[in-house]
């Protein structure tokens, strides 16, 4: 062991993690735990990554130390504990959203999409007879004004147009449905 310690150190005293980990009584793979952790740090040489032998003991007897009397825990310990609390934190709020929202539906603040497609299909069935009636209304107005043949032509003419347009307006509204369909999957 001792020409292993010597081949690993340099001129600056710089161990590898082997023989960290048997001065230490360790794992090589528990040394490489405490590195990722924050407890020891190494610094890059030539050869790789190397322990600086001084303060790596001191950094591994203050842990050892801070951890016996419960002052200091790894930054690894920190960060899931913050993101534990932040986790807690989203789920009690989304917990208040959803209560709030099972609140205000039961008020009636809130109507089922059943209800919606209803009341859309009763307005566009209106907005259709009302579109239709158009052109024959307005005939009937300018009868007295006209050729009844012109304005029965023009009759014709605005009836083709308002039928033209709520089929184009039914039309896009089925292939832009069925485009936010095909987004949401």
């Amino acid at each position: 062991m001792a020409e292993t310690g010597k081949t690993a150190r340099s001129s600056r005293n710089q161990c590898d993690v082997k023989v960290i980990a048997d001065l230490f009584g360790l794992s090589v793979r528990r040394i490489q735990q405490l590195t990722q952790d924050g407890v020891l740090e190494t610094v890059e040489t030539k050869s790789g990554r190397r322990y600086e032998m001084v303060p790596t003991v001191q950094k591994y007897i203050k842990y050892l130390s801070d951890k016996a009397y419960g002052k200091s825990k790894t930054e690894t310990e920190k960060k899931l504990k913050e993101q534990k609390l932040r986790a807690e934190v989203a789920l009690k709020e989304s917990q208040g959203e959803l209560h709030r929202l099972r609140t205000e539906i039961a008020a009636g603040k809130y109507i089922s999409v059943e209800e919606v497609k209803l009341d859309y299909s009763r307005f566009f069935v209106s907005l259709k007879r009302f579109a239709m009636s158009v052109p024959s209304r307005l005939a009937g107005r300018l009868a007295g004004f006209a050729d009844p043949v012109e304005v029965r032509q023009l009759e014709n003419e605005l009836h083709n147009e308002v039928q033209r347009l709520l089929n184009n307006f039914v039309l896009k509204f089925s292939v832009e449905e069925k485009e936010g369909d095909s987004g949401r999957a």
